[in-house]
């Protein structure tokens, strides 16, 4: 009996590089071109846009990641099987170098091609889309990336990269100069100086990035390269959180050509949660991230288009199309917008609390930030589902969770599930009616005093970590003017309008649709919209729901 194991089909590796049956092919053969391919030849390179999709019918091939000391070998094709992952279907740069290792034949179909075939063919798209995610994963957690990132966990900028490409899924290698005693080559082949980092060196070229904004971080990776600004879209949705992704997944799958825009990353405050355990259809949780992954492969497998690292300045609402104004002054028209910008949480008024954001003080509990402060006592301040999420999560690696709640109980704010464990875990200390007064220590956070607003008992800790997820308050500055916002900034929409809100004068023929604002053809969804329930399956229920009243408000046109 053969030692060998005998591949499954649900096997992760047999998913992730499948081979196509003769009847597949014969399906794919439809739409593409043959060609014949010699011994060494490049297919396609990194940084490489509009990449063609192959099917190899003879020969091989072998996928390469170039780095400063060659190439890192990624996969290795034969008959039957295909290249390509989620890149494929995104329509951003390239990340690999495709090489022929033995000629024959291959079918050549466009990306454009491959996405028409996964919409019409069930089979296939399925295959095809389970393969790619497999594969961008694998690729995430070898660091089979085309950047490289230096910088220190001491950094708060540091953070700020690698949360952007974390929440994003791009792959990248982290060196980590506190503890890489050789990455000192690096910096002296690109004369970096300590002061300068984090360092991104970025697409493998000889050019290095010193301490980049997001935005420029996203421009060098190519991410937005697939937008043309210029073109007049069905729709612009303007946030990536559960409500703005539901729209653009039920938006493109109908056949709107929708755009996207994230000023950070996809997922909103659900993408910082560690697990959401009452969303249906996960009996065991998901990760708010992974959830926001799923949905972007969903909305980009439609057709739809994602812009992130940009934030919208303004709304030009005087005529249709809309124009929604970004932060570096371009202008993309739009017949319709859907505007899901979510809430922030608010920083508590507390002295030093911008000192020591990211190096002590964080808005989010993720397994990145977790690591920061593994075996060490925390502080999350909040009493809602996303501040009692975090304490769970954190308390499986924190050696203590002290839980600080402005409140006198959490039942107005928090699922009853949350509670139950927050009050049975040993590692959790609740406490009422209780306020963080300072923050002291020199680069980092070192030390917190909180005061007992019932006693009036003072208490110092010496603790690194506080994470911050109390009260929100909407992003909606870039919408006075256009829209009618409530008294907290809210916006109004539906039956909550009323000619008392001081809304801008707007000639409308007809009373405004359920999440439709004060301006025809602009709806709000999810923690941005007055009423709203904060939950993410009602912000998914609203972004589908906003679809439906879009395409009603286009035919007015």
């Amino acid at each position: 009996m053969s030692s060998q194991p005998v591949p499954s089909a649900l096997d992760a590796r047999t998913q992730a590089f499948p081979i196509l049956s003769a009847a597949q092919i014969s399906r794919v053969r439809s739409g593409s071109k043959l060609r014949h391919v010699k011994n060494g030849e490049i297919l396609f390179e990194p940084g490489n846009t509009n990449v063609p999709f192959f099917v190899l019918l003879s020969g091989s091939m072998e996928i390469v990641q170039p780095d400063f000391d060659g190439e890192r070998l990624v996969a290795r094709h034969g008959p039957g099987e295909f290249t390509g992952e989620m890149t494929m279907i995104s329509g951003r740069r390239c990340l690999v170098r495709g090489r022929v290792t033995e000629p024959g034949e291959f079918l050549e179909l466009s990306g454009d091609g491959l996405r028409s075939l996964i919409a019409k063919d069930s089979e296939l798209s399925e295959v095809f889309m389970r393969a790619f995610i497999l594969r961008r994963l694998e690729l995430v957690s070898r660091g089979l990336g085309n950047v490289i990132l230096m910088g220190s966990r001491h950094s708060a900028n540091t953070l700020r990269l690698r949360e952007f490409l974390t929440r994003n899924e791009y792959p990248y290698t982290y060196v980590d100069l506190d503890t890489d005693k050789t990455s000192q080559e690096l910096l002296d082949r690109f004369e970096i100086k300590l002061n300068e980092i984090p360092v991104v060196i970025c697409n493998r070229t000889r050019s290095a990035l010193r301490n980049p904004s997001i935005q420029e971080l996203a421009d060098c990776l190519g991410l937005n390269s697939p937008i043309v600004e210029s073109q007049v879209r069905d729709l612009i949705i303007v946030g990536a959180g559960p409500a703005g992704l539901a729209a653009a997944v039920y938006a493109a799958s109908e056949g709107l050509d929708a755009l996207v825009i994230e000023a950070a990353a996809p997922g909103g405050q659900a993408g910082s949660s560690s697990k959401i355990e009452n969303y249906l259809g996960f009996p065991t949780g998901v990760s708010g991230q992974e959830l926001a992954t799923r949905a972007i492969v969903q909305a980009e497998k439609f057709g739809a288009k994602m812009m992130v690292a940009h934030s919208v300045a303004k709304l030009d609402c005087a005529k249709r199309p809309f124009k929604v104004v970004l932060d570096n002054g371009n202008k993309l028209p739009a017949r319709a917008v859907v505007i899901a910008t979510g809430a922030q949480y608010n920083k508590p008024h507390i002295p030093n609390i911008e000192k020591f954001e990211g190096q002590g003080i964080y808005y989010g509990a993720t397994f990145m930030e977790a690591q920061l402060c593994e075996s060490e006592d925390v502080i999350v301040i909040g009493g809602g589902n996303s501040a009692g999420q975090a304490a769970i999560y954190l308390s499986q690696t924190a050696r203590k969770v002290y839980m600080l709640v402005r409140s006198s109980q959490l039942s107005d704010t928090m699922s009853r599930y949350l509670i139950q464990r927050i009050e049975e875990n040993p590692a959790i200390e609740l406490h009422y009616k209780t306020e963080i007064t300072a923050l002291d220590g020199e680069t980092h956070l070192e030390r917190v005093t909180w005061q007992d607003r019932s006693s009036g008992q003072i208490f110092v800790y010496d603790i690194r970590h506080v994470f911050i997820m109390a009260g929100a308050s909407p992003r909606t500055e870039w919408l006075r003017g256009c829209l009618a916002l409530d008294d907290k900034g809210f916006i109004l929409t539906g039956r909550d309008l009323d000619a008392a809100t001081g809304a801008p004068a707007m000639a409308q023929a007809r009373s405004p649709y359920m999440l439709e604002t004060s301006l025809p053809g602009v709806f709000a969804v999810g923690d941005v919209r007055a009423g709203n329930l904060k939950r993410v399956a009602s912000a998914v229920g609203e972004g589908a729901i906003a679809i439906h009243l879009v395409h009603r408000a286009l035919a007015e046109l």
